[in-house]
């Protein structure tokens, strides 16, 4: 089946979606909306977002500002519309309410949001290992994801809490945290130090730490940051039997470095304890499919009724949450912004 498709937002995010299409070959884009029409562009070009509709597209997708998802989302499926969204899923956990709400009202209709990370090859194959069993029981995670803020950083959209919802956490650092969720579900108590160091001159973080811990009692740390100068993706697991590490992830700047898997089985000496310093084994990546395998899971889900395993509206609203809960339980962070910088985003 091959679905008519219309994209909104069309920068760099919606070009690499019209790039992953056609290399699936399953969607026809017939229109691209843009604040201003690229002469170059390879698909009729429009720059009313509902101009779109006249030419009756299966799919929407939406590579908008976190401000106006919302609207794109809730517009698309009112109107009949399958939708594939970027994340973050709007700008707070009321955003993705209000989309799961019209995503009630169409059943027939699939909504996905693009988490990549959950589908890079590294990432696949520290789930696979850990749901094996043979690591054993997962003890806690550590998550390192980090960049420097770049020219311009201060005039950019993501830095304008009432377009963005946040600064570098709810940018970049969301992505970790749907991580942590994939692999050790929901977390229900959280700590954090929210800060803003370098990059003063704009309303949101551009540091944030946290501790969370789960109900089963697995804890997990983030430190998501703007003023990592060296560009910086860590992932860490420890399970009662080794540890699973993924250094760098394969991403459309190329500033991450390769993807290194790196898997660890304890070593026990005579008295049943383990040898520090485990070997290990390396598996590098060199080619990011992610972008691929997420439009292939959302063609099966329009075209075959598969269901979705990566980039739920719930998977949505359970991140958003945790985006939330750090912000909130840094008291001075949480009564500053109350105080001088967000304004209430209805």
């Amino acid at each position: 089946m091959t679905l008519r498709t219309a994209i909104i937002g069309y920068g760099k995010m919606g070009r690499i979606r019209h790039n992953a299409m056609e290399r699936h070959g399953g969607f026809d884009v017939v229109v691209a909306c843009d604040t201003a029409v690229d002469p170059n562009a390879r698909v009729p070009m429009v720059t009313d977002p509902m101009a779109v509709y006249d030419y009756d597209p299966d799919v929407i997708v939406c590579s908008v500002p976190n401000m106006m998802i919302p609207d794109v989302v809730c517009t698309a499926l009112a109107r009949g519309k399958h939708v594939f969204s970027e994340k973050p899923p709007g700008r707070n956990s009321q955003d993705v309410r209000r989309m799961m709400k019209a995503e009630a009202a169409a059943p027939n209709l699939v909504l996905k949001f693009g988490f990549n990370h959950r589908v890079h090859d590294a990432i696949e194959e520290a789930h696979k290992l850990i749901q094996a069993g043979t690591m054993g029981d997962l003890y806690f995670m550590r998550g390192v994801y980090g960049k420097a803020g770049g020219p311009n950083y201060a005039q950019n959209w993501r830095n304008d809490p009432e377009q963005s919802g946040g600064g570098i956490l709810i940018d970049q650092g969301i992505h970790m945290l749907d991580l942590f969720q994939m692999f050790a579900g929901r977390f229900n108590k959280v700590q954090s130090f929210v800060q803003r160091n370098f990059w003063t001159d704009v309303p949101v973080e551009d540091n944030a730490f946290a501790l969370m811990k789960n109900e089963d009692g697995i804890v997990a740390s983030v430190h998501s940051s703007a003023t990592q100068w060296q560009h910086t993706f860590r992932l860490e697991l420890y399970m009662r039997n080794g540890f699973i590490s993924v250094d760098g992830i394969l991403s459309a700047s190329g500033s991450y470095g390769t993807e290194v898997l790196t898997v660890a089985l304890n070593r026990l000496d005579p008295t049943g304890n383990p040898i520090p310093n485990p070997e290990s084994q390396e598996i590098r990546f060199t080619e990011d499919h992610s972008w691929d395998k997420e439009i292939a899971e959302f063609h099966a889900a329009v075209a075959e009724g598969q269901p979705l395993k990566c980039g739920t509206s719930q998977q949505a609203l359970d991140v958003m949450e945790l985006v939330e809960a750090i912000y909130a339980a840094d008291e001075d962070w949480s009564a500053a912004l109350r105080k001088d910088t967000l304004k209430v985003i209805g």
